[in-house]
């Protein structure tokens, strides 16, 4: 039997529980953050905060959550990228992280990487300013 030891992805966001209240999902995360995401990265996000271990682990492979969820592996994948935008998971096949919520609200949806989204670039086309920053620099 192959073992595949978990370990986790971004050492500095792992999920604790909440100090105030008394569920293990943030209830920041409904304030702050999803309004702003769809009905299929809510749902994955519920789903992983409820499978994931103490440090906000899990390797639930997509076609195991499609199922689960009753979605298209395709929408698994899209709502996955969706909360990586938002910074809310981290991926690391096969290997999803919950992370930690963003200290101050909603961040730009750009993620732990810096990568821009793909929102952010056809805005960027629309105003002529592909590359820039939100203030205009390039």
């Amino acid at each position: 039997m192959h073992v595949i030891r978990k370990q986790i992805i971004v050492p500095m966001r792992v999920r604790r529980p909440p100090s105030e209240g008394f569920s293990w999902i943030d209830r920041r995360f409904l304030r702050e953050h999803a309004e702003s995401l769809g009905h299929d990265a809510i749902a994955l996000y519920l789903f992983l905060a409820a499978v994931s271990d103490k440090d906000g682990l899990s390797y639930f492979g997509d076609p195991a959550i499609a199922g689960r969820l009753r979605m298209a592996q395709s929408a698994v994948v899209e709502a996955r990228f969706e909360l990586e935008r938002f910074d809310l998971i981290a991926f690391q096949a096969p290997l999803y992280q919950v992370l930690s919520l963003p200290s101050h609200g909603r961040r730009d949806q750009r993620s732990a990487y810096g990568a821009q989204s793909l929102a952010d670039v056809f805005r960027g086309i629309g105003n002529g300013s592909v590359g820039s920053d939100s203030d205009g620099r390039r």
